[in-house]
C-alpha cells in the first residue's frame, strides 16, 4: 500500500435507531429455542449496514435455523419494510413456498412492518427476541 500510496479510510460511526417499547402484542413463540430438527420450519432474519460507494447500503439476511444456512437476501439503499420483503420473499419463492413457518427477528421496526404484512396470507408467523 505504501508503494502505491494507499491509505485506508475508515467511514465515521453509524447511528442506529434503538426500539423504545417492547412488542409485547407478538408473543415470543421462538423462546431463544434455536436448535430447529428441520428445514423450514424456522426462519430467523436481521438487517446489516454496508459502507460502499461512499455511501450506507443495508443488506437484510433470512436464515434457516436449521440449516444454519442464508436462504433470502436482499440489497437497498434504505433499511425499510420492503428491504426485508424483498429478502423473505426471495427465500420464500426458492424455498418451495413452505407453510406453517415461523419467521424470528430482534424488534425492528422494519422487519416488523415487512412480517405483518407478509403474514397477511397466514404463512409466515411472527416471533419477537
Amino acid at each position: 500500500m505504501r508503494e502505491l500510496e494507499l491509505v485506508s479510510k475508515q467511514p465515521g460511526s453509524h447511528a442506529y435507531k434503538r426500539a423504545t417499547v417492547e412488542r409485547l402484542d407478538i408473543p415470543n413463540t421462538l423462546n431463544r429455542e434455536f436448535d430447529v430438527p428441520a428445514p423450514h420450519q424456522v426462519w430467523c432474519g436481521d438487517i446489516a449496514c454496508i459502507w460502499a460507494q461512499g455511501k450506507w447500503h443495508y443488506l437484510a439476511v433470512v436464515l434457516d435455523l436449521c440449516a444454519r444456512r442464508v436462504v433470502g437476501w436482499a440489497l437497498s439503499e434504505k433499511p425499510d419494510a420492503e428491504l426485508v420483503i424483498k429478502a423473505l420473499d426471495m427465500a420464500y419463492q426458492q424455498r418451495g413456498r413452505p407453510q406453517g413457518l415461523l419467521f424470528h427477528s430482534d424488534q425492528g421496526a422494519p422487519s416488523m412492518r415487512a412480517v405483518n404484512s407478509a403474514s397477511g396470507s397466514g404463512v409466515i408467523e411472527c416471533a419477537r427476541a
